[in-house]
């Protein structure tokens, strides 16, 4: 498969800029791989399609504020940092992107929030953007954690919108959140509602949760037409006894697992052994997943929509089948579904 393969007569309108009221009421379009038949439902129709036993997957990262304002030493230049991950606690070390980055050098500081309550030094340029900073802060750890995302700003992509509101701090999360880390949403996971997951519940259909902090490099472009040259960014994984157990028990009992987006693909197709079992384990992936590829672990897959040639439909179409999944984004487009992080939804099967 070859990138030029991914493209699609794709409108920038139908990207949604909002999210729905309420999230189990977008559209969700079904897939069937074994007749290529096409449905056109709602997301809360979910549960619909699976049984008792079966299980769903879920990614419980949860989005921190990582886009902050400042300014620059002296000169008062105004500068905005993106968070990229926490690399030394004790000395307050983080891995940061920087804009305008040709204006920073080693040594600079940097002043955030009013009074300058919180500043940076610049200690290491590690790419031709990107920085470490040591972040100057008198009081604790606990305290320093407080300001940092109180100054920061939701890092809604740029695509959906140029400004992000304060209610971005809620749509941009899913609603089971808990290991924080990630600065791009398992978007697949913003369509379940409290009231879809009691349907799953209610229906006997088991859940299980693993973390995987989803980084900027799932927006990062595809820059070759050969996708075996292609490698993408490294990111953090955990998997637990418990969610490992659960899940090949189900596969034991021949019962379905449903992976909620391209994140927990990702990290399942891992750690899958040769025998078809996961094993529990905390590590870095940098999976990327293209046809011609046999998955070992999912039987089902919901996924957002998503852009041309990006990494997710790339993976996507591999488990729906090519000629399938392009039929599929191509109807999307004729009949206005809504595309990316607060779009609608697909369920393959």
């Amino acid at each position: 498969m070859k990138l030029s393969q991914y493209n699609f007569n794709f409108q920038p309108e139908l990207i949604a800029q909002y999210p729905e009221l309420k999230r189990d009421a977008a559209r969700l379009m079904v897939i069937h791989r074994d007749t290529g038949k096409i449905e056109h439902k709602v997301f809360s129709d979910i549960s619909s399609y699976f049984d008792e036993g079966d299980r769903f997957v879920f990614n419980d990262t949860k989005v921190f504020p990582a886009r902050l304002y400042g300014n620059k030493e002296r000169t008062g230049a105004d500068i905005e940092i993106f968070l990229l991950r926490e690399l030394n606690r004790e000395l307050r070390l983080w891995d940061v992107l920087v804009d305008p980055a040709r204006k920073i050098r080693i040594g600079n500081k940097l002043y955030f929030g009013e009074d300058d309550v919180l500043g940076a030094e610049v200690i290491d340029n590690t790419t031709s953007r990107g920085r470490t900073l040591r972040f100057l802060f008198d009081g604790t750890q606990e305290e320093f954690k407080q300001t940092l995302f109180k100054l920061g700003i939701t890092p809604l992509p740029r695509w959906i919108r140029a400004e992000a509101l304060p209610e971005d701090a809620e749509w941009y999360q899913t609603i089971y959140a808990k290991n924080e880390g990630a600065v791009v949403v398992p978007a697949a996971g913003l369509h379940f509602s409290k009231i879809t997951m009691k349907q799953l519940a209610i229906k006997g259909i088991d859940t299980s949760f693993l973390t995987l902090h989803a980084g900027l490099g799932n927006f990062r472009k595809v820059d070759v037409e050969d996708l075996s040259k292609f490698k993408i960014d490294s990111e953090q994984y955990f998997v637990n006894d418990k969610t490992a157990d659960e899940i090949n028990a189900t596969k034991d009992n021949g019962r379905k697992i449903v992976t909620v987006g391209t994140t927990v693909m990702r990290t399942l197709e891992s750690i899958v052994s040769t025998e078809g079992h996961i094993k529990a384990r905390d590590g870095w992936t940098n999976k990327f997943i293209f046809a011609p590829y046999k998955f070992t672990v999912a039987d089902a897959m919901i996924s957002s929509f998503h852009l041309p040639q990006s990494i997710q439909l790339i993976m996507v179409s591999a488990f729906g089948g090519y000629n399938l999944t392009m039929q599929a984004y191509q109807e999307a487009v004729e009949n206005k579904y809504r595309f990316g992080s607060y779009g609608d939804a697909m369920l393959i099967l």
